[in-house]
């Protein structure tokens, strides 16, 4: 394997060693790109598990509804803390060892998860195993590098196909194996699955050497710059806050419906609805060409008003399991292209930065999707569904009209 040098914008950076073409077309093998698929998979899963086992948690450690959504949100703070402080040393480290390290860690919250005695003690596993699973966003943009800039929409498509996918299934497994085996299991066997994709992925990826020598705490205060310097960077991760809001909305309240006196679904009819959502998966890489064709703008705009219509549907269709499922597939589809859109044009900011520009925006959208989370727990106590569906239409249309405004400056600039 050849090895090109890459030289980073910063005077003290090391030169970058990068994978060469496998061939001329993507740039990459495709055997890598699918263990880059299966990767970001599993390790995003880890903070989805828990979505289809909060009714049976609330149970077995009698806890109301809104603090067992609280497991979901802390999950997902945790993985804004990695986003924060773990993620930017993807551009500080050798990737294959920092990944490595982190599955490792993650494997061990995961056992201390599985063996909880208490509430408080899972949700403390929770938030470390939510910290190191950003492992998902460090591969992410080691994909991009890998990838030549004519295919890079392409390969990141491709990739988030499978991280995407691993977090709708995710809710499914974890439902069928509650089921049969326990909730315990779940997480005992996400452990296992840590330990075994550290080992492949530490055989199988390619050295990629730092592309910044500067001091750690050098590193985080440049990941802050970034977002003061690149103002589109803050605009993607807003977008990106206020889809993945109303998504952690849905999904972390559908348990409730679906076991609820309308429906009274078991935890496996949980599970095989949450398959419906995964065909939202499949516009990933259609996203992704949208991407290389210059079409961030106006499918960012598209998907926003397919958020907020399929909230409305699934508000208004809460007796008809059949339009709650469309409305499912509907947000999925939408929230998976915004995400994909904003990566793409981030991605293109500074690929000397491609780790921080990745953590900022991670985090900033995260960030949401906590809120999300736990709003939607307390909307629905207080209102039901009907006021998750409310809360989950506000949240894309806040983001179209902040895209309107850019659109304006847009036309004002090409005049």
């Amino acid at each position: 394997m050849t090895i090109t040098r890459l030289r980073s914008s910063h005077p003290t950076t090391p030169p970058v060693h990068r994978a060469a073409p496998a061939r001329a077309g993507s740039g990459v093998p495709g055997w890598l790109v699918a263990l880059l698929a299966v990767g970001t998979g599993l390790t995003a899963a880890n903070l989805y598990y828990a979505q289809p086992l909060l009714a049976s948690l609330s149970g077995v450690f009698h806890i109301d509804t809104a603090t067992a959504g609280g497991l979901i949100t802390l999950t997902q703070i945790g993985y804004v803390v990695g986003m924060l402080f773990l993620v930017p040393l993807g551009d500080r480290f050798e990737k294959r060892r920092l990944v490595t390290v982190l599955l490792a860690v993650t494997t061990v919250a995961l056992l201390v998860a599985g063996t909880a005695a208490s509430f408080p003690v899972l949700l403390i596993a929770s938030l470390v195993s939510g910290a190191t699973s950003v492992v998902a966003q460090i591969l992410v943009p080691f994909a991009a590098s890998l990838a030549p800039d004519h295919a890079r929409g392409r390969i990141v498509g491709r990739v988030m196909s499978g991280l995407l996918t691993g977090i709708l299934l995710s809710r499914t497994l974890s439902s069928l194996v509650s089921d049969v085996a326990g909730w315990r299991v779940v997480y005992l066997g996400s452990a296992v699955l840590m330990a075994l994709l550290a080992v492949a992925l530490y055989r199988a990826l390619p050295e990629h050497a730092p592309t910044t020598g500067a001091p750690y705490h050098h590193v985080l205060r440049s990941t802050v710059r970034l977002v003061r310097t690149h103002p589109v960077l803050l605009r993607r991760g807003l977008y990106q806050a206020a889809m993945f809001g109303a998504f952690s909305a849905f999904w972390t309240t559908v348990s409730f419906v679906l076991t609820g006196p309308e429906f009274h679904y078991s935890a496996i009819g949980v599970g095989i609805f949450a398959l419906v959502g995964a065909a939202g998966a499949a516009v990933a890489p259609l996203a992704g060409r949208w991407a290389d064709r210059g079409l961030a703008r106006p499918m960012s705009g598209a998907a926003f008003a397919v958020a907020a219509l399929a909230s409305a549907v699934a508000g208004f269709g809460q007796h008809s399991i059949v339009l709650i499922a469309l409305a499912a597939i509907l947000l999925d589809m939408a929230v998976q292209t915004t995400l994909i859109l904003g990566q793409h044009t981030i991605y293109r900011l500074d690929p000397a930065a491609r780790a921080r520009l990745n953590s900022a925006f991670i985090a900033i959208f995260f960030a949401g999707g906590a809120l999300g989370s736990q709003l939607g727990s307390l909307a629905y106590r207080a209102g039901g569904w009907t006021a998750v569906a409310a809360l989950g239409a506000v949240l894309p249309v806040l983001a179209l009209l902040y895209w309107t405004t850019e659109h304006r400056r847009a036309r004002r600039a090409a005049h």
